[in-house]
């Protein structure tokens, strides 16, 4: 939500914003690890528990909303020709960085001992401030680069987005909205799904390559969407592919019948993957959108506000395959065999994951009706349009 907020003073001083949200993000880091520490000191202190829903949810998430929008103006500055690739650099930095600090976490948190995850906290800290602040540093808009005019700088962001009609910008709220929350949906499934397949010996891997497909996805359909005359002809393609792979896994009941049948984890691996890379590519097509049907005026303001339908999204995704789980089908055993030749009982919901498919396919559709009804094509798509009518 602070994107959301925080987007006109990302649009008027780049630095400023910047270092907002370099200090913000380091001092969240530093108060989450002094409020953990305090808390061991003072066991059943509420003071620990609201100061690291401040530190850890309220400053840090300032820093981390502001901190992502803040490159991305910048970026398609640099490259106008190609501003899909620029940004989808930078969005899948912001996913593939996982990759990197889990396991740097892992290893702080191994290596310093019980008392590690407060010190593990200080320690990022400073190490993040030192990447951001540079960051901050070299941050900097082209030579030759010369804002909008006045009048249209002055523009309020509201009337930049009534310059086209108003269910347009709201279409594209909802298909962003629709496809965080079906992918966060199976996410959160991922590896309980992967286990019911019969995979469970892999699960770590899966998710790494779950991992790929997702930042992947940020930059292969935001650089594949340059090429095309309207970009909004990637959503159509990541929400036709996704009902595609959705509506197979449940008529075959893949996740059910999975465990021993190739084809069928294939098709099930084939769902988290595709499903993945869209969830990616939504996410870093959206500035690149916006920017071809508002210009570059207000980019980061009304990216901002869009970004408001990742934190809905985050309220819901998670919490309808939760509830579906748990309230539709039953727990079942099943046996795997670990990697030392031990075998473990773990307790999966095969019939509630193929439900949560049922809502998700669902969801899609809607999207997808969203993509085609509400979506204008750009003044680009249509002078195409005009151009192949007159040849």
């Amino acid at each position: 939500m602070s994107a959301a907020f925080m987007g006109n003073v990302v649009e008027k001083d780049i630095h400023k914003s910047s270092l907002i949200a370099t200090i913000c993000f380091t001092l969240g880091m530093l108060g989450t690890g002094f409020f953990i520490y305090y808390g061991g000191a003072h066991p059943h202190s509420l003071v620990s528990l609201i100061g690291i829903y401040v530190s850890y949810g309220f400053i840090m998430g300032i820093g981390l909303g502001t901190g992502y929008l803040s490159p991305v103006k910048t970026l398609m500055l640099w490259f106008e020709d190609k501003k899909g690739l620029a940004t989808g650099l930078a969005v899948a930095g912001f996913g593939a960085a996982k990759a990197i600090a889990s396991p740097i976490m892992q290893g702080l948190l191994d290596g310093l001992g019980r008392t590690g995850i407060y010190k593990m906290f200080l320690i990022l800290a400073a190490v993040y401030f030192v990447m951001m602040f540079v960051g901050h540093l070299l941050l900097k808009k082209p030579d030759g680069w010369h804002e909008p005019q006045k009048k249209e700088k002055g523009q309020r962001m509201l009337d930049v987005i009534k310059t086209k009609p108003l269910t347009n910008y709201i279409g594209i709220w909802l298909m962003f909205y629709i496809n965080i929350t079906c992918g966060l949906a199976l996410i959160s499934q991922e590896k309980m799904i992967v286990k019911c397949i019969g995979l469970a010996g892999v699960v770590g891997i899966i998710s790494t390559i779950s991992a790929i497909f997702n930042a992947g996805g940020r930059l292969g359909f935001s650089a594949w969407a340059d090429h095309m005359k309207d970009r909004n002809t990637v959503y159509k393609m990541i929400f036709v592919l996704s009902i595609a792979f959705t509506a197979a896994v449940i008529l075959t009941g893949g996740i059910k019948n999975g465990q021993g049948n190739i084809l069928l984890t294939i098709l099930v691996l084939g769902l988290i993957f595709v499903v993945n890379a869209g969830y990616g590519g939504g996410f870093s097509n959206v500035p690149t959108l916006l920017s071809d049907h508002y210009g570059m005026g207000n980019i980061s303001a009304i990216h901002g506000l869009t970004l408001s339908a990742w934190a809905f999204a985050g309220l819901t995704g998670n919490q309808m395959a939760t509830w579906i789980v748990n309230t539709f089908g039953k727990q079942v055993d099943m046996e795997h065999v670990l990697s030392d030749g031990t075998v473990e009982t773990i307790s999966v919901n095969p019939t509630g994951y193929q439900y949560v498919l049922f809502a998700t396919v669902a969801l899609y559709i809607i999207a997808l009706i969203i993509c085609l009804v509400m979506v204008r094509p750009t003044e680009k798509a249509l002078a195409a349009k005009a151009a192949r009518k007159k040849a």
